[in-house]
């Protein structure tokens, strides 16, 4: 069972900043490739939009286009972390980011498909307005 706890979201005008972290509560956090998706306001509760992943060891990465120089997913298998650093935020990227933790024998990033991840946090979120 691995319990995931997001943090760092907020209120930021356009062109600003936000770090978001996620905290896991396991043993086994080098086994599991992370990845954070986000569900914007109205969308079907059923859809999470792919955001970033990083594999096991954080030596792979893999975005979605539009975040694709903007967006940084990182992790800290010491700390039990993974971070997303968010930059030149835009008002569409307002959402709930929700971690996600998918088991792996691969070192590949993970899954870009949410129903691949057995194990969510509860969101936090991002609001980017003037």
């Amino acid at each position: 069972q691995v319990q995931l706890v997001e943090s760092g979201g907020g209120l930021v005008r356009p062109g600003g900043s936000l770090r978001l972290s996620c905290a896991a509560s396991t043993n086994s956090f080098g086994i599991y490739a992370m990845a954070w998706f986000r569900q914007a306001p109205g969308a079907d509760h059923e859809e999470h939009e792919f955001v970033a992943a990083i594999s096991k060891s954080g030596s792979n990465t893999k975005y979605a286009d539009s975040m694709k120089g903007r967006f940084t997913i990182s992790r800290d298998n010491a700390e039990n972390t993974v971070a997303l650093q968010m930059n030149n935020l835009k008002p569409e990227d307002s959402a709930i980011y929700y971690c996600a933790a998918q088991r792996r024998e691969d070192d590949n990033s993970g899954s870009a498909f949410s129903r691949f991840y057995r194990y969510w946090g509860q969101g936090t979120q991002v609001t980017v307005s003037s």
